[in-house]
């Protein structure tokens, strides 16, 4: 269990208020993804993430005004996460051969869906029963995969933009399939076919293996 996830002590403490909040708050939130494996978004009750967050309703209510802004707010949160992830990772492969950074990519990327599988499931199966603001902000998600995609590709016409497109589409489609059956180990599977298959492609998707 992370520091953030545990309980402040009773008592007594040197945290500050601003602290204290802090960590509240990222409790509320890991528990909302983990309380919905068990009953989904819609069978989630604000009781069942309190439990696992160990934290009021009172407290709850003083940081979200309902279940699903705090649903907003904890994905948000698994967003930057997975976001802050691959920028590192395509930071680091600026210097590197098409092959080397695709596989790269994509193994941070499937790695973080095996590692944290409640927060996968949160962002890309959960977040179409929430409503409207949240859908709006999965596919604004959608978009910057596709931006890392046309990246990782080498993507500079509007066709291979469009075909980087439909490639992220696939590759989320596959990826939200394994999440729901919960098998995210399968992704591990996928990879080296992918890159296979961007490799056969020749400029379609984009430059990188021209």
């Amino acid at each position: 269990m992370t520091e953030s996830m545990r309980q402040l002590p009773r008592g007594r403490h040197h945290l500050s208020r601003e602290e204290v909040v802090a960590s509240q708050r990222e409790r509320i939130l890991v528990a909302m993804g983990e309380a919905m494996t068990v009953g989904g978004y819609v069978g989630t009750p604000v009781a069942a993430i309190l439990k696992r967050a160990g934290v009021s309703r009172e407290t709850f209510y003083e940081l979200f005004r309902s279940k699903e802004d705090c649903f907003n707010a904890a994905f948000d949160r698994v967003s930057k996460a997975l976001a802050d992830k691959l920028q590192a990772v395509i930071a680091d492969c600026v210097d590197t051969d098409a092959l080397t950074r695709m596989d790269r990519i994509l193994t941070a990327y499937f790695e973080h869906m095996i590692d944290d599988p409640a927060s996968a499931r949160l962002f890309l199966v959960e977040v179409y029963a929430v409503g409207p603001s949240a859908i709006e902000a999965r596919m604004a998600l959608q978009h910057r995969f596709v931006a890392v995609v046309a990246a990782m590709l080498g993507a500079e016409t509007e066709d291979q933009q469009f075909a980087c497109a439909t490639l992220a589409a696939a590759i989320g489609a596959m990826v939200t399939g394994r999440i729901a059956a919960e098998d995210p180990e399968s992704l591990r599977g996928i990879k080296d076919q992918l890159i296979a298959l961007a490799r056969r492609s020749g400029t379609l998707y984009g430059n990188a293996f021209a």
